[in-house]
C-alpha cells in the first residue's frame, strides 16, 4: 500500500492527493503522531480528534494564503507535519526543536501563535478586516474547542464579528473537553443541539452567523462538502464539528483527561510506561495544595476554591470530589474567577483562586480593582510559577512577581518548599485583612514529611538558612534549592550566608538592613524575570537607604524563554546548580 503521508510535504503536495484517499492519509496521520508522542511526549488527545478536519482544511482552502488560527494550539500537531515539519516533528518540545504550539517565526503556516485559549476568533477577526481593507480575497478560518469558545473573550470576537461583513469561518471543534471535562451553561446548550432537543434559537445563529451542523468531524467527504460550500458564502460563517478527542487510540478516547498530554506510552497498546516508582519521592506542590485545601476547609467552614478549568492540574479536583458545593471550576474565565472570589470576599468567605501564574496575566485589571483597590482578603495560589518546561514562552510563569510586586495592599510569598506552602495557607485562612499571592513551582517538591502540623507564619519575615562570613546568596522560593546545592558544592562554602526571603511584599526591611551592613557582596535568584521583581526590589532598597553594597541580580533575562526541560532552561539563563557554584566560587 501506497504511504501518502510520505509524499506531502505540504499542502500543495496534499491538494494533488484523489479525495477517496484522504481515509487512508488520516489513517497514517494518526498513527504518525501516535508513534512520536509515545515516546518524545506531548499533547496527544486534542490533535488526534482533529485530523480529518486538518485534512479537509488544508485541502479546501488554499493555505497559507487563506490563514488558519488554531485556538490554543493542542490541536495542530497534524497541521504542523501536513506543513514542513514532518521529517523534523521528532524535535517537538525538545530543547532547540520545534514548539509544542503553532508560533509565527516557525512557519508561514502558523499565520498566529498560540498558547492561551480563546484568542482564535479575535486575531482571524482582526486579519479578515485587514484583508477587506487592502482589496484582498483571502478567507480566514478559527478552529476553537467547546471549552475555549466559553471564554469572554471568544464572546467579544464573536459579538463584533457578527455585526461586520468580514470573509471569517468559525469551526467549533466541540468534544466536549478541554484538558478536563467543558462546564457551565453553553456546554449544556451545545450538547442539546447535538441530541437536536434544543428548542430555542441557535445562539450563533442569534449573533448573526451563517450557522450549519452539528456534522460528524471524522467523517471528511462531510467535512470537506461542507467547507466548499461554505467558501462561497459571504460573511461571517459558523461551522459546529462534533469529535472526539483521542479519536483513533481506543485509551485516549476512553480516558481524554490522562491522554491530554500522557507522556510516555506504548504507540500500539496504548498503555502508559510508568516510571519505576522512587523511594523517597517528594510530592507535586500541586497535591501539596490539593489535600492541604481539603484539610483545611473541613475545619474553616468560609473556605472555598475556584480554578479557571484546571481542575486536574492545580488538583483542587481533591476539593470537588469532597466537598463539591465549596469547589468551583468556572471554565476558561480567568477574569471572571478572579472577581468572583473578590464577591466571595466581601461575603465573608475565604476563596483560594488557583490559577496558573500564565494565566493570571489575563486578570490582571481584575487583580488590581476588583481585589487589590477593595482589599479583599483573596487567596491567589499560583500554580506552574517559574520555568515550566517544554510547554514553553506561552507558559512560562515568570512574570508574576514583577507584575504583582507594583500592586498595593497585596501580599506576596513564595514558599521554599511543601512545609512552607502548607503553613502560608493555613496562615492565610486565619483571617488575613488583604489579599496574598502564593507563587510555586510546577512539578515536584523536596521534603518527604510535608504534611506537618500547621503553624502561622510571620507576614514579612525571612529566615537565615546558612551563615557566612563574607558572601550573602538571597534566593525566593524554590530557587532556595539550588542556591543551598551550589553553596555545599563551593570549595570555600563556610564563607556564604544564605537567606530565604520568603515575602517579595512586604520585604523583611530588618532582616535587609542587617545582611547589607554585614555583606559587601550580595546575590539576588529567582526564577522569574531580572527586570522588576525581587532583584529589583532589593536594589530599591539599597537606593533608599543609601547602601553602595555590591549586588548581583539573577533570574530570567529580558527574552521570552523557548521551550525545553526545565535543566535545560534554566541552564541556559544560568540558574542551574552547575551555574551558580562557578559563580559563588568565583565570588569567594
Amino acid at each position: 500500500m501506497n504511504s501518502f503521508l510520505n509524499s506531502i510535504n505540504s499542502p500543495k503536495e496534499l491538494r494533488l492527493l484523489k479525495q477517496k484517499d484522504l481515509p487512508q492519509l488520516a489513517r497514517e496521520l494518526r498513527e504518525f503522531i501516535i508513534n512520536i508522542v509515545a515516546t518524545k511526549e506531548g499533547h496527544l488527545g486534542a490533535s488526534l480528534g482533529v485530523v480529518e478536519l486538518t485534512i479537509a482544511l488544508h485541502y479546501v482552502f488554499n493555505t497559507p494564503e487563506d490563514q488558519l488560527i488554531w485556538d490554543v494550539g493542542h490541536q495542530a500537531y497534524g497541521h504542523k507535519i501536513l506543513t514542513g515539519r514532518k521529517a523534523v516533528f521528532n524535535s517537538n518540545r525538545q530543547f532547540g526543536g520545534i514548539s509544542g504550539f503553532p508560533n509565527r517565526d516557525e512557519s508561514e503556516f502558523d499565520t498566529f501563535g498560540v498558547g492561551h485559549a480563546s484568542t482564535s476568533i479575535s486575531a482571524a477577526l482582526g486579519m479578515a478586516i485587514a484583508s477587506q481593507l487592502k482589496g484582498e480575497n483571502k478567507h480566514h478560518i478559527a478552529i476553537i474547542g467547546d471549552a475555549s469558545i466559553a471564554s469572554g473573550m471568544a464572546f467579544e470576537g464573536l459579538n463584533h464579528a457578527g455585526v461586520t461583513n468580514a470573509n471569517l469561518l468559525v469551526i467549533l471543534n466541540d468534544n466536549a473537553i478541554g484538558i478536563d471535562p467543558s462546564v457551565g451553561a453553553l456546554k449544556m446548550y451545545l450538547t442539546n443541539v447535538k441530541k437536536g432537543t434544543q428548542k430555542q434559537d441557535n445562539i450563533f445563529e442569534a449573533l448573526n452567523f451563517d450557522y450549519s451542523g452539528p456534522i460528524n468531524g471524522h467523517d471528511i467527504n462531510a467535512i470537506i462538502l461542507e467547507l466548499k460550500r461554505l467558501k462561497t458564502v459571504k460573511g461571517p460563517k459558523f461551522l459546529h464539528v462534533i469529535t472526539t478527542k483521542g479519536k483513533g487510540l481506543k485509551q485516549a478516547e476512553e480516558d481524554q483527561v490522562k491522554y491530554h498530554a500522557p507522556g510516555k506510552f506504548n504507540a500500539t497498546t496504548g498503555e502508559l510506561i510508568t516510571k519505576p516508582a522512587s523511594t523517597g519521592q517528594a510530592p507535586k506542590y500541586q497535591d501539596v495544595f490539593g489535600h492541604t485545601i481539603v484539610e483545611l476547609a473541613k475545619t474553616n467552614k468560609n473556605i472555598v476554591g475556584i480554578t479557571p478549568a484546571m481542575p486536574t492540574g492545580s488538583s483542587l479536583k481533591y476539593m470537588m470530589n469532597e466537598i463539591p458545593d465549596r469547589a468551583f471550576d468556572v471554565g476558561i474565565a480567568e477574569q471572571h474567577a478572579v472577581t468572583l472570589a473578590a464577591g466571595m470576599a466581601t461575603q465573608g468567605l475565604i476563596p483560594f483562586c488557583n490559577i496558573y501564574s500564565t494565566f493570571l496575566q489575563r486578570a490582571y485589571d481584575q487583580i488590581i480593582h476588583d481585589v487589590a483597590l477593595q482589599k479583599l482578603p483573596v487567596v491567589f495560589c499560583l500554580d506552574r510559577a517559574g520555568l515550566v518546561g517544554e510547554d514553553g514562552a506561552t507558559h512560562h510563569g515568570v512574570f508574576d512577581l514583577s507584575y504583582l510586586r507594583c500592586i498595593p495592599n497585596l501580599v506576596i510569598f513564595a514558599p521554599r518548599n511543601e512545609v512552607d506552602l502548607r503553613n502560608i495557607m493555613y496562615t492565610a485562612q486565619l483571617g488575613l485583612q488583604q489579599p496574598i499571592a502564593i507563587r510555586y513551582p510546577r512539578g515536584r517538591g523536596v521534603t518527604m514529611d510535608w504534611k506537618q502540623p500547621f503553624f502561622k507564619i510571620e507576614i514579612g519575615k525571612g529566615i537565615q538558612l546558612k551563615k557566612g562570613n563574607k558572601l550573602a546568596v538571597l534566593s525566593i522560593g524554590n530557587m532556595a534549592k539550588n542556591a543551598s546545592e551550589a553553596i555545599d558544592l563551593c570549595c570555600n562554602n563556610a564563607a556564604i550566608s544564605h537567606y530565604d526571603m520568603r515575602f517579595l511584599k512586604p520585604l523583611d526591611q530588618q532582616l535587609l538592613h542587617t545582611i547589607f551592613k554585614t555583606y559587601s557582596t550580595l546575590i539576588t535568584i529567582e526564577d522569574a524575570s531580572a527586570i522588576g521583581g525581587f532583584g529589583s526590589a532589593i536594589l530599591e532598597f539599597a537606593a533608599a537607604n543609601n547602601y553602595k553594597n555590591n549586588v548581583k541580580v539573577l533570574g530570567i533575562p529580558d527574552v521570552f524563554v523557548e521551550h525545553g526541560s526545565i535543566n535545560e532552561l534554566q541552564k541556559s539563563v544560568g540558574l542551574d546548580v552547575q551555574s551558580l557554584t562557578k559563580l559563588f566560587t568565583l565570588l569567594t
